[in-house]
C-alpha cells in the first residue's frame, strides 16, 4: 500500500468504502455528468497560481492554487484547491459543484476531505483551525471549524481506510442506496445486480447502468482509403477526398477491413479517448485489435489464470447451457415447421451439461447440440428464400454457401464487440476458460459470445434473409468458398448494429436493457464472480 494516501480519496471511502476501493486500489474510473461537471468548475483552481512559505513567516501566504501539501505522519496527500491567509492564519478552501445541504454546511464527505487538508497544514506547522467550501452552483462560501468531533471521525475514516485498503477484496456494494445513481462507477460496480445474486438484498434490481452512449462503431470497408484525424473529427479519404466525417466523441469502435490505412495521428486520438481500433480480412476475419494502456485492475487477470487453469468448469458449462436453451428459444420462437422433437432433444443436452465432469465432455454435449440445431436452422426461414439459402449443415473456413458466410461473419462481429468488452472490463481476452488459449483466438471472448450466438448473430442471419435485405446478388464465389459483397457486408452491418441497439428485458434482473448494453453486463458479472463477489456465474438466457 502507498505511504499516502490522497485526500480526494478520504471523500470517496466516506461516501462510499466499495467506491474508494475500485477506484484507488483497483484503479478504475468512469466519467459521468457530475465528474465532468467537477471538472469544469475546477478549471480556474487547476490553473495554479500565487505562493505559499514557511510557516514561521509572519505572514505565510495570501492566495495560492492548487498546492499539493503531505502529511507523513498522517499518511494523507492533497492538491488543496485554494490557500488562504491571514496574518498567521491560514485556511484551505475546497471548490465544489452543486450547492450545499439544508440539513448542515456540507455533506460528510466534503467535510472529512476539508478536515484532512487542514490536518496536513496544521502537521505542518501552519495555524489552521478551519476551512471553507465553495459551492460553483449558489457561488457561496460555507464554513467548516475543524471540531473535535470533525477531526476524530477524519482520522477514523483515515484509520478504516489503510483497513480496507490493504484488504485482497473490495467491500460488498451498498444496498438499495440513493448514493448509488449518482455515482460514476455504478456501471461498474453493478451494486444492485451483485446483491441479488448474493442473496443480500430481495428488491428487484434498479436500472442503474449509464445509458448507451451515443458514439457508434465506424466500419471502413472501401478499399484503398484512408483514416485520419483533424481538429477533432474523424475523416475517411480516399486520393484527398474525403470521403466520410465524424466527430470522434460519437465514434465508440473502428473496424477497418482490407487494404485501408489509419494515421499515427488517429491511432494516438483513438487512444486517448479509450477507443479500440479493430482489423479484420477483407473477407471478414477478424484479425486483431490495438487499444490504449491496458487496465490496472491486476486482482482480475490474476483470478483469470488462477480459475481458467484450475476451475473453469462450472463458468463453461453455464455457458454453454445458455447457449443450447438460446437455440431453442430462437427455434421455438421463428420455426415456419414441426420442430418439436429437436426441441425436446435440445433441452435434454441443455440439462446434461450441469452433468459432466471434463471440459471434454462438455465440448461433445455442445457438439451434439449445435448439429441438432443446425440441422433445423432452414425450417426459420421462408420457403421463397430457399434456393441459395439452401442449408444443408455448419461448414466454415472458408464457408461454401450463402447462410454459413452469414453466420461466420456474423460471429466474427460478435467475437470483434466482445473482445472489446473483455479489454474494457480488464480481463485478457485471450485466456478461456472453454476454448483453448491457442492460435492467437480471442478465447475468453469466443467463451462469451457462446451464449450471444443465437440471440445476437443468428438472429441477424434470419433477419437478413427473411426480409430480403441481402439476395442472390449480395454474394461472391471464388473456388470453392462464399464471400459477401461489399454491398451485402455494409448491409449486414447495418442489420448487427440494429439489433445490438434493440432493447430486451433482461431475464434476471428485470429491467430494460440493449443487447449492446447487455454484453458488457454479462462480462463485468464474469469478473465479479471470479473476484468472489456472486456465487456462480448466470448466463443470459431469454424466456
Amino acid at each position: 500500500m502507498p505511504d499516502l494516501v490522497p485526500a480526494r480519496m478520504v471523500n470517496e471511502f466516506e461516501y462510499c468504502p466499495r467506491l474508494f476501493y475500485l477506484e484507488w486500489v483497483q484503479s478504475r474510473f468512469e466519467d459521468n455528468p457530475y465528474t465532468v461537471e467537477g471538472r469544469y468548475v475546477h478549471r480556474n483552481v487547476d490553473a495554479g497560481g500565487g505562493r505559499i512559505d514557511d510557516p514561521d513567516e509572519d505572514s505565510p501566504v495570501r492566495k495560492a492554487k492548487s498546492v499539493t501539501i503531505s502529511s507523513e505522519d498522517l499518511g494523507i496527500i492533497a492538491k488543496a484547491d485554494i490557500i488562504e491567509g491571514k496574518g498567521n492564519k491560514v485556511t484551505p478552501v475546497e471548490v465544489k459543484r452543486g450547492r450545499p445541504p439544508k440539513h448542515g454546511p456540507a455533506w460528510s464527505p466534503e467535510l472529512v476531505q476539508i478536515c484532512a487538508i487542514g490536518l496536513i497544514l496544521q502537521d505542518n506547522g501552519y495555524d489552521c483551525s478551519e476551512g471553507q467550501i465553495f459551492f460553483a452552483e449558489p457561488r457561496e462560501r460555507v464554513k467548516v471549524p475543524f471540531d473535535e468531533k470533525l477531526v476524530r471521525q477524519t482520522l477514523n475514516v483515515l484509520r478504516d481506510l489503510k483497513e480496507v485498503a490493504g484488504s485482497p477484496d473490495p467491500p460488498p456494494p451498498l444496498v438499495d442506496s440513493p448514493k448509488c445513481p449518482r455515482c460514476s462507477l455504478v456501471g461498474i460496480c453493478l451494486p444492485d445486480e451483485t446483491n441479488l445474486l448474493a442473496d443480500r438484498s430481495d428488491v428487484p434490481p434498479r436500472r442503474l447502468t449509464p445509458r448507451d452512449s451515443a458514439a457508434r462503431p465506424l466500419y471502413v470497408t472501401e478499399q484503398g482509403t484512408r483514416i485520419g484525424v483533424r481538429k477533432g473529427r474523424v475523416t475517411v479519404s480516399q486520393q484527398k477526398e474525403v470521403l466520410q466525417e465524424v466527430r470522434l466523441i460519437d465514434v465508440s469502435q473502428v473496424s477497418i477491413y482490407g487494404n485501408v490505412q489509419i494515421s499515427s495521428q488517429a491511432m494516438r486520438a483513438m487512444f486517448d479517448q479509450q477507443v479500440p481500433v479493430c482489423w479484420f480480412s477483407y473477407g471478414g476475419w477478424f484479425q486483431g485489435i490495438a487499444h490504449g494502456l491496458p487496465s490496472k485492475h491486476v486482482d482480475l487477470r490474476r483470478r483469470q489464470v488462477a480459475i481458467a487453469a484450475q476451475a473453469g468448469l462450472p463458468i463453461a458449462q453455464k455457458m454453454i447451457e445458455g447457449k443450447i436453451r438460446n437455440s431453442r428459444t430462437l427455434l421455438r420462437r421463428n420455426s415456419r415447421s414441426e420442430v418439436k422433437p429437436i426441441l425436446e432433444q435440445l433441452k435434454a443436452t441443455a440439462d446434461q451439461t450441469a452433468e459432466v465432469d471434463t471440459v471434454e465432455s462438455l465440448l461433445g454435449v455442445e457438439g451434439v447440440a449445435a448439429r441438432l440445431y443446425f440441422s433445423q436452422f432452414s425450417a426459420m426461414l421462408k420457403d421463397d428464400t430457399l434456393g441459395i439459402f439452401d442449408f444443408q449443415g455448419r461448414n466454415r473456413r472458408p464457408p461454401r454457401d450463402p447462410i454459413n458466410c452469414l453466420l461466420s461473419y456474423g460471429y466474427s462481429l460478435l467475437t470483434k464487440d466482445l473482445t472489446a468488452v473483455a479489454l474494457a472490463v480488464g480481463f485478457d481476452p485471450y485466456l478461456g476458460v472453454f476454448h483453448k488459449p491457442r492460435f492467437g483466438r480471442p478465447a475468453l471472448a469466443l467463451d462469451l459470445a457462446e451464449e450471444f450466438r443465437p440471440l445476437i448473430a443468428d438472429s441477424v442471419v434470419i433477419n437478413v434473409i427473411n426480409n430480403g435485405e441481402i439476395q442472390e446478388n449480395g454474394f461472391i464465389v471464388r473456388a470453392q468458398g462464399v464471400a459477401l459483397t461489399q454491398q451485402g457486408r455494409r448491409s449486414f452491418i447495418a442489420a448487427y448494429e440494429r439489433r445490438l441497439d434493440q432493447e430486451v428485458t433482461h431475464p434476471v434482473y428485470g429491467y430494460k436493457i440493449t443487447y449492446r448494453r447487455v454484453l458488457e453486463v454479462q462480462a463485468r458479472m464474469l469478473g465479479a464472480y471470479l473476484l468472489g463477489e456472486i456465487p456462480e456465474y448466470v448466463p443470459f438466457m431469454t424466456r
